[in-house]
């Protein structure tokens, strides 16, 4: 098959998104924070978030700078958690070994934390032109259709050849912008479901298509059962509008956020108040159970509200944060805590 490269950039030139937020001035910072956001994440979704993110943090030495509470504030609703703090590990990496620059060579960018193969190709593409081949999830989806790869891309042998495609197809000449294209193509045209192939400009040389495949690739890995978690989580709730949170470990379920105390079940809420407030519980209300997906299972929360006298122990600093509903704390919050806050916000407006 020969190159793909002339066809894809006379359709991205017409085509193609040139307006994205991180487009509009593509240094490798931009580009990394942008890089960074979209694994795993769309594009709308994207959108939404990294001007503000921006904002916070306009360039990387106010990244390394900030607390991390900051970070995962300016962070909270784009879930995978992890991904900022290895975005400001990052960064504070990149102050102390390299001068505040981000380094522009594939095995130094390699050696950053939340660095990848393809993350490292699309900074040094896109913000500094040179010629490296990506294989994020659009790409990877355009390959496998467009040579009828029909084992699943997780397979080493197949990560191998698509590499090799990736790498072969990338042109010397224009690689920031064909880099975009390949992806624009996968996002816009050679989509998940129902792919526009009448209107691909790979549509004549792609073997998926000619076979009527083509919505069947990329190959799914075996799902296997996902499993079900359940926990049960307090509203601890004291005066006009403070909530207790809990800071959670740094590493594991949403590490780093503050998240609502947990117990084993409703029949521990009121030792947990006799030994961490030192009062029992005025009032305890069960309220509906959320349910949040995570990539690997499900979690079933069920919330109880837990209303509670003045605490005889002092909870602020550290570990523990009273949480104001009208006048909140820039710290981050998982999505599911956040609805929680925002519906006992509805429920306990404040006080005149």
């Amino acid at each position: 098959m020969t190159g793909i490269a002339p066809a894809l950039l006379a359709w991205w030139d017409v085509h193609g998104r040139r307006d994205l937020p991180w487009q509009r001035d593509p240094t490798p910072y931009r580009v990394w924070v942008s890089e960074v956001m979209l694994q795993q994440t769309q594009v709308v979704t994207v959108e939404r978030y990294y001007d503000r993110f921006m904002a916070a943090f306009p360039d990387l030495q106010s990244l390394a700078a900030a607390s991390e509470d900051a970070v995962l504030h300016a962070w909270s609703g784009l879930g995978y958690y992890g991904r900022a703090r290895q975005l400001q590990h990052a960064a504070r990496r990149v102050c102390e070994a390299h001068g505040g620059v981000l380094p522009m060579d594939l095995d130094a960018l390699m050696a950053l934390p939340g660095i990848g193969r393809s993350t490292a190709g699309a900074i040094l593409a896109l913000a500094g032109g040179q010629r490296q081949p990506i294989l994020d999830g659009n790409v990877k989806r355009v390959l496998t259709r467009l040579h009828r790869i029909e084992e699943p891309p997780a397979v080493p042998a197949v990560q191998a050849r698509l590499w090799q495609l990736a790498d072969q197809y990338t042109p010397a000449d224009r690689p920031a912008a064909y880099t975009q294209a390949i992806m624009d193509l996968g996002a816009t045209l050679c989509t998940r479901r129902r792919p526009a192939c009448e209107r691909c400009p790979l549509a004549s040389r792609c073997l998926a298509r000619r076979d009527g495949i083509a919505e069947r690739l990329p190959a799914a890995q075996p799902r296997r059962a996902r499993p079900q978690r359940s926990s049960v989580v307090m509203l601890v709730c004291f005066g006009a509008g403070r909530v207790l949170l809990e800071k959670r470990p740094a590493t594991g379920l949403w590490g780093g956020l503050w998240g609502l105390p947990e117990v084993e079940g409703l029949d521990a809420v009121g030792d947990w108040c006799q030994r961490e407030i030192g009062q029992p519980p005025l009032r305890i209300a069960q309220r509906p159970v959320l349910r949040h997906g995570f990539t690997h299972f499900d979690l079933d929360m069920t919330p109880v509200e837990v209303d509670v006298p003045e605490p005889r122990r002092a909870l602020d600093g550290g570990r523990w944060l009273w949480y104001n509903l009208h006048d909140p704390a820039r710290v981050g919050l998982a999505a599911p805590v956040t609805r929680l806050l925002n519906s006992l916000l509805q429920e306990r407006p404040a006080p005149p």
